[in-house]
């Protein structure tokens, strides 16, 4: 199985500890993660798009656990990562920050307005039912998962899910592999913070949102090209943002940069975005939407933006 087959596979990353990656890693098309305790009882970190995806994750689940899966995790509130939710057994239960409920209720099903391509299914809303504010443990059958608040970063809502002893990091959007981050609802120093945070972890495994799973010194390599992609998109909002530019008329200044490679550039405007509200000296919490800068980033992408969920 290669990265480019386009194909979900499961990547066992150690005993009772697997990786649903799903490429091309592109809009709502995310990872997710199961982790099987020594009683075969499963956690899921992180739901999918679609109900076709969805039923796709729970058939592999099934042949690793025993039963429903216990809890599902949810390491922010995108709908790429909670629709799913609505499709798993009632008896499963639903987790995340306090603010992911929030925001998964305030945002409905808009998503499915913007990217329209998809055949979603039968999607119910379901909102985290237990939810934290700074950190909670889940004591499986022989250890224990972390889970982290991360501050404000990609979202408001950001969940590392850390399985120390494993050394295994499951960072949802705080990182993603190949693809270029999205700060739109987050900070753009708040998101240098979360590398930070994960840095500390030092672990041997992460997994990205979007991406393949990366190992060893490969996880340095991500974290340091994550941050040098968020110190850039600083660099050039002060400097465009003091010459009068626009977020689109800086973004299409500086197209050719060194992160023109990895895919979905459009969100660098939606960064841009961000980055300008901060500079203004904006409240943190300053909603800005992925509806209102959707056409500069249909502007910037030069079309249609592809989804393929």
């Amino acid at each position: 199985m290669t990265w480019d087959d386009g194909t979900p596979y499961v990547d066992r990353l150690t005993e009772g500890v697997y990786a649903y990656i799903q490429p091309d890693g592109g809009w709502m098309v995310n990872n997710c993660g199961v982790i099987v305790d020594g009683a075969g009882s499963a956690i899921l970190v992180d739901t999918t798009s679609t109900e076709r995806r969805n039923r796709a994750v729970l058939a592999e689940v099934a042949k690793v656990s025993s039963g429903a899966p216990r809890a599902v995790v949810n390491t922010h509130h995108h709908p790429d990562h909670t629709y799913g939710n609505g499709f798993l057994p009632a008896e499963t239960l639903v987790i995340g920050h306090e603010k992911c409920r929030d925001e998964v209720l305030a945002a409905g099903l808009e998503a499915t307005k913007v990217i329209t391509a998809p055949d979603y299914g039968d999607l119910k809303l379901r909102p985290p039912e237990m939810t934290f504010s700074d950190r909670m443990t889940l004591h499986l059958d022989g250890f224990g998962v972390e889970l982290r608040h991360a501050g404000r970063a990609h979202t408001s809502n950001d969940v590392l899910v850390w399985l120390p002893e494993q050394s295994i990091l499951f960072a949802g959007d705080l990182a993603f592999a190949g693809g270029q981050p999205f700060l739109l609802e987050g900070s753009v120093a708040g998101f240098q913070q979360a590398i930070a945070r994960m840095r500390a972890l030092n672990p041997s495994i992460l997994v990205p949102g979007h991406g393949p799973v990366v190992r060893d010194e490969q996880v340095t390599r991500l974290l340091d090209d994550l941050d040098g992609y968020v110190s850039y998109v600083a660099e050039v909002a002060a400097s465009s943002h003091a010459a009068g530019l626009s977020p689109l008329e800086a973004a299409v200044k500086h197209r050719d940069n060194p992160y023109r490679a990895w895919a979905e550039t459009e969100r660098f405007v939606g960064n841009l975005h961000r980055a300008y509200s901060e500079l203004a000296g904006n409240p943190i919490d300053t909603r800005l939407t992925v509806p209102s800068v959707w056409p500069d980033m249909v502007a910037f992408h030069g079309g249609p933006i592809a989804c393929h969920a």
